[in-house]
């Protein structure tokens, strides 16, 4: 299976015509072939087309051989590749076999490469459509009617007959289709969570520091072991800002860096240090991103003016992050702390005293 240049299309959005992408699958046997358009490539258009092309042949085949396109292969290698996981998980799903040709020699895959020119040179030459389904659905036709009944150059056979011997040798469709994923690579933080979309999800203990694989859909979010591909958790969906930690995953007793962070805080100032205190209490490890802020402060604003701030959030019974950045952004002239004498409160006799002459005068 190949990429080629398909026809110009005109694009919805802009209203100007644009080059879409022609992607071909080409059986080996009878030279049927599969052709569909699509706007751009991605790796998961890239594996949807796979199957839907397999759903249109009825059935999958045992081996690809395929060029070494980013979205099918991340490091070429004629023998050992690295696929994309994707891609490579969509074809386990299917249990097909992908064997990428080798890098600058696409006459490994002639008999794909001729159905890609074939297109181009005889339905799709010059041609322009008003919407990508009136360009598919006029390629559909040609295949029907013309592509698959020809006596092919090279076999002197119909395409069409061949594909009947071909086809029993096809393999099941599985009952359902793949379950698409994102995929991507994270860094465990000290509160032994990755960040997934401004969610965090918690691993086994151990994996602190270390990178890991992570697959996401919208419904699930699987971490994998980078090395094996092991399934380390899997973990429903949370909202932006939540955590979701398994109970047998939170540690026993507080790790050692967590403790030199509430070191830190208490070095920056006694007021830092009781909000980094009072944090760790009520959020436990899921707070350890909190307390890292409140030192991120510390540095951007200087420790004494974040002490203060943290002095006013302990008075106002508000010792969060949120509120030290919310403080520290508007910097007010006088802090908010509560006192029972102040300057500006007015002693309690000079209120009685207007009073008794504003009721005296009534009278």
């Amino acid at each position: 299976m190949d990429y080629g240049a398909g026809p110009m299309v005109r694009d919805p959005h802009t209203g100007k015509y644009r080059r879409t992408r022609l992607f071909v699958l080409t059986l080996g046997y009878s030279r049927k072939s599969v052709r569909l358009l699509v706007w751009r490539s991605t790796t998961q258009a890239w594996a949807e087309l796979h199957e839907r092309a397999f759903r249109r042949l009825g059935g999958t085949v045992k081996v690809i051989v395929l060029d070494n396109l980013r979205e099918g292969v991340l490091t070429p290698d004629i023998y050992d590749p690295a696929l994309n996981p994707l891609y490579r998980d969509v074809l386990a799903h299917y249990d097909v076999v992908a064997l990428p040709c080798r890098v600058r020699d696409p006459d490994r895959k002639g008999k794909v490469e001729s159905a890609v020119g074939h297109a181009q040179k005889t339905p799709l030459r010059g041609l322009r459509f008003e919407s990508l389904d009136q360009a598919q659905a006029y390629l559909d036709r040609w295949e029907e009617r013309w592509a698959d009944t020809r006596i092919h150059g090279t076999t002197k056979r119909q395409v069409a007959v061949m594909f009947a011997e071909e086809r029993p040798a096809l393999g099941v469709l599985p009952l359902e289709p793949f379950r698409y994923y994102r995929y991507g690579e994270r860094t465990v933080h000290l509160d032994g969570c990755v960040e997934v979309e401004a969610a965090y999800y918690g691993l086994p203990p151990g994996w602190m520091g270390r990178q890991v694989h992570v697959q996401w859909n919208d419904r699930y979010v699987r971490l994998l072991d980078p090395k094996t591909g092991r399934l380390l958790r899997e973990h429903l969906r949370a909202p932006r800002g939540w955590h979701r930690v398994f109970d047998d995953d939170r540690p026993a007793r507080t790790p050692a860096k967590t403790l030199a962070v509430l070191a830190r805080a208490h070095t920056a100032g006694p007021s830092i240090g009781a909000v980094c205190d009072h944090i760790h209490t009520h959020e436990g490890a899921s707070g350890i991103r909190r307390m890292l802020g409140v030192l991120a402060l510390a540095k951007k604003y200087g420790p004494a003016v974040v002490d203060e701030a943290a002095k006013a959030a302990l008075d106002l019974g508000v010792p969060t992050y949120r509120f030290l950045r919310r403080y520290l952004e508007r910097r007010p002239a006088v802090p908010l702390t509560l006192r029972q004498v102040d300057p500006l409160i007015r002693q309690l006799t000079l209120y009685r005293d207007l009073i008794d002459r504003t009721t005296g005068d009534a009278e």
